[in-house]
């Protein structure tokens, strides 16, 4: 079975591109910046599309509406991408204050011991991230979404390589199984 190489050179591909994405995290951040301008002209050209099929009159307006407020988002990151890199930025730094204390509250008013402790930590990493962007905005837009494109680059080609090696040693036991039978 060749599908572990596939997933092998997926691996490495990724593990190379996030390389290059910390050696060069402005350009990885306008990249992404880009990528996510598209994303919303996309989806909202999807969610357009898709609500002509909706039932009621107000589903369809509400869906036509969504989709042009995503779609203008989207031209309007791609038209600027500095200005959506910045806009991006903020609302992560944002983003991971709010996802910090909803974890916090969610850990210790949910969970005990070590899955406790686990939401306490990461609830923790996300308001030091929160704070270290905020801390330092509009000079951490520079790099941010670079490095966090290059750490999700490289977490990728880590897992995928590992599940490509995986695949290839289930193909050998199953190949093995089908031969003794």
């Amino acid at each position: 079975m060749r599908n572990w190489i596939v997933l092998l050179v997926v691996g490495i591909l990724a593990l190379i591109l996030g390389l290059i994405a910390l050696a060069n995290p402005f350009a990885a951040s306008v990249t992404a910046t880009l990528f996510v301008g598209w994303s919303f002209i996309f989806m909202g050209g999807f969610q357009i599309f898709a609500s002509f099929g909706s039932a009621s009159t107000g589903a369809k307006i509400a869906g036509v509406l969504i989709g042009l407020l995503a779609m203008i988002i989207g031209v309007h990151i791609v038209a600027e991408p500095l200005q959506g890199l910045l806009s991006l930025t903020l609302v992560s730094g944002i983003l991971f204050l709010v996802s910090g204390a909803f974890k916090a509250s969610f850990g210790l008013f949910n969970f005990k011991g070590t899955a406790r402790l686990a939401m306490l930590l990461s609830a923790v990493v996300s308001i030091v991230l929160g704070a270290m962007v905020l801390s330092n905005f509009p000079q951490s837009a520079a790099v941010l979404l670079g490095v966090l494109l290059a750490v999700e680059l490289l977490s990728n080609g880590i897992s995928a390589i590992a599940l490509a090696f995986a695949v290839r040693d289930l193909s050998k036991t199953d190949d093995g199984a089908a031969s003794a039978a």
